[in-house]
């Protein structure tokens, strides 16, 4: 009796062990749970970009209001019979 007392603690041991530190246990489910909001954050700062880019080609698609912006924002180009001023601030 004895000896069936210590085989059902030793195995007992064994499935705690392997239930809280073994592979696929407790602490690897903690571990991936914190890896899965890790990764639901990233991907939803994406799916905020990725918004922001579809709405920017649907703009760009639809008129010349948002090429003439970009051009004149990012490469500094103006209409033909424009004037462009310059402001430089006085205190540098």
């Amino acid at each position: 009796m004895r000896l069936l007392s210590v085989a059902l603690f030793i195995t007992l041991a064994w499935l705690q062990y392997e239930l809280w530190l073994g592979k696929n246990g407790v602490m690897d489910y903690w571990h991936t749970q914190a890896n899965v909001v890790v990764q639901q954050q990233a991907n939803q700062k994406l799916v905020k970009r990725n918004q922001q880019m579809y709405a920017e080609i649907a703009d760009l698609k639809r008129g010349q209001e948002a090429i003439e912006e970009r051009a004149r924002n990012e490469l500094g180009m103006i209409k033909p019979d424009e004037t462009f001023f310059r402001l430089v601030d006085a205190t540098r």
